[in-house]
């Protein structure tokens, strides 16, 4: 069996997981468009538009409310 890529979603720091978040979006990215020709290719028209900047950060403040939450939001017990 292969190790898998999102063991756990707690961090240890809210830094950890706002990298982790980022992982997240990313990884949900390559699962969605998996040929690396045509992210290249696409990615100079995203990485200049605004609203797909906006888009971006909505993504990854998402994922990280997720790490938040399953991370009690780094509150001490």
């Amino acid at each position: 069996m292969s190790k898998s890529w999102l063991p756990t979603l707690f961090t240890d720091t809210p830094e950890e997981g706002y990298a982790l978040a980022i992982k997240l979006s990313r990884t949900g990215v390559k699962l969605t468009q998996p040929d690396t020709e045509v992210l290249t290719r696409l990615r100079p028209i995203y990485a200049d538009d605004p609203d797909s900047l906006v888009a971006v950060s909505q993504v990854i403040a998402i994922n990280f409310q997720t790490v938040a939450a399953a991370n009690g939001y780094w509150k001490a017990a």
